[in-house]
């Protein structure tokens, strides 16, 4: 009997937690989907603000966004895109390069190198803002691409999430590998990385998640909206009085819908990850 209310308890537990974190996405999409701002006014407040009329649905808050000259929210978009793409494809081959060594190869010094990428974890990137502002300056590159992606290809916490799956996978592999001729690099590009599809699937998701994001460095790196992420087109959105919500809504459910199609295509991979479910030794 202990044990059937226990879990009853449990799930009580997890549907609150669940309704809590369903909320504000309810929220954001039913006020996308209504037309009239002054019926979404007076719907704050009470739960009408969580669910719109099947009959009331209309795509206009969408169409105004992204219509809208003074914001282009599909150059903002695309910019994100390509930000984001670069860093993540550029960054899971770099990190885990620089994984595969730390984990597979002897060399002095080996230890001192994982404490340091480890130590450079908890330096938060604000105390980082303004050395490397003053660097994208010397080489030219306020107001560029480059100034986005580059400093961000190398990723600590990437490399010690390769670093941690690597040092599971069983040296036999090497050995076998080596007694047939293989080098590292085949090593690293035949063998461990397709082993790795896990870690590869949550760098690429919280990379993502990170630089879809990312608010402070584009702020304070780019001056208009030719390279300027999505992040910052939604602050001016939201920053200009008064808020049209429909519109802001629209404009959060169009940045957040490629961070889910993400999630939906490595899913299978993260959650093995995040169990813990990769080979161990």
């Amino acid at each position: 009997m202990s044990t059937r209310v226990e879990r009853l308890f449990l799930m009580i537990i997890a549907l609150a937690l669940l309704a809590f974190v369903l909320a504000p996405l309810m929220l954001m999409v039913a006020t996308s989907l209504k037309a009239d701002e002054q019926q979404i006014l007076l719907d704050f407040g009470n739960w009408r603000a969580f669910w719109v009329d099947p009959s009331q649905i209309s795509l206009e808050n969408f169409r105004q966004v992204l219509n809208d000259t003074t914001s282009p929210v599909p150059r903002y978009l695309m910019n994100s895109a390509l930000i984001v793409v670069c860093i993540v494809v550029f960054g899971v081959f770099v990190n885990s390069l620089a994984a595969y060594a730390l984990a597979r190869i002897s060399f002095p010094g080996r230890n001192w190198i994982v404490m340091a990428v480890i130590s450079l974890i908890i330096i938060p990137m604000e105390a980082l803002a303004v050395p490397m502002l003053l660097m994208m300056n010397q080489v030219g590159w306020v107001d560029t691409y480059q100034a986005q992606i580059v400093p961000f290809i190398a990723h600590p916490f990437s490399i010690f999430l390769f670093y941690q799956f690597f040092a599971k996978i069983p040296k036999d592999y090497d050995e076998a590998a080596f007694l047939d001729g293989a080098s590292h690099l085949k090593i690293y590009w035949q063998i461990i990385m397709p082993l790795s599809l896990p870690a590869i699937a949550t760098v690429a998701i919280l990379q993502s998640l990170e630089y879809w994001n990312a608010f402070l460095w584009p702020l304070m790196v780019t001056r208009g909206a030719e390279v300027r992420p999505v992040a910052l087109a939604l602050a001016q959105f939201f920053g200009t009085p008064p808020p049209i919500w429909g519109d802001v809504m629209a404009f959060s459910v169009l940045m957040s819908a490629p961070v889910l199609g993400v999630y939906l295509l490595f899913q299978r991979w993260f959650i093995q990850s995040a169990m813990g479910s990769g080979v161990k030794g």
